[in-house]
């Protein structure tokens, strides 16, 4: 039986309000205040990883350590996620160091495309990237994803039709689902415009000034 959990239950789940789910993944971001306190805590997520046997993505700087969690065999996330999330914020907590949300994203770029596998093909060949079944969205062949988990993906939307006037590629940002409109206002204020919000609070549609598009995303709704 799949232990797997949605979106909305990962986010309900008491213990989980350092996290916040992006795309198909739970993301916490740790403020050490220094490389050393990192160490520490990254060792002591290494130590709760290998007794779970369920092992996260952690990025180490100077002044953070930044986790993702998400469970490969289902694509998403599940109760595994949940428990090692648990335990990851009690031993932020007993380092003494507390989570930021405010610095959470994930972005991926997505590509329109009439005859989506001979696009896919192209870009899987120049970035050199593993190409997988996309779960959700409006999708013409799947995604392409950086095994090692730093370059952005990348995912192809169907296109019934060329657009030559309009931009055929465009950016989709992750971000909290509870700093998403705060998000959208401050790319309005930066002199860009709301293309439309009729898929919110799953996304937003905008655009820069010259029409270039952007998506704010959150798991919320239905992407």
């Amino acid at each position: 039986m799949s232990d797997e959990i949605t979106a909305a239950e990962f986010t309900a789940a008491e213990g989980t309000e350092d996290w916040r789910v992006l795309h198909d993944a739970a993301l916490a971001r740790f403020t050490t205040g220094s490389f050393a306190t990192g160490l520490v805590l990254v060792a002591r997520i290494g130590e709760l990883a290998e007794a779970a046997n369920h092992h996260p993505d952690v990025d180490l700087r100077y002044g953070s350590v930044t986790v993702r969690t998400w469970s490969h065999d289902i694509g998403g996330l599940s109760e595994r996620d949940l428990g090692l999330a648990r335990a990851i914020s009690a031993a932020a907590r007993n380092v003494g160091v507390a989570a930021d949300v405010t610095g959470l994203r994930e972005v991926a770029i997505a590509i329109d495309a009439v005859v989506g596998p001979a696009v896919q093909a192209f870009w899987q060949a120049v970035l050199g990237h593993e190409a997988q079944p996309y779960r959700g969205g409006n999708t013409a062949a799947g995604r392409l994803i950086d095994t090692d988990g730093r370059e952005p993906l990348f995912w192809f939307q169907q296109s019934d039709e060329r657009r030559e006037q309009r931009n055929r590629i465009h950016v989709d940002v992750w971000v909290p689902h509870d700093l998403a409109e705060a998000r959208v206002a401050a790319a309005v204020a930066a002199g860009g415009r709301l293309v439309t919000d009729k898929y919110a609070p799953s996304w937003w549609v905008l655009a820069d000034a010259e029409g270039n598009e952007a998506c704010v995303c959150t798991w919320q709704g239905d992407f």
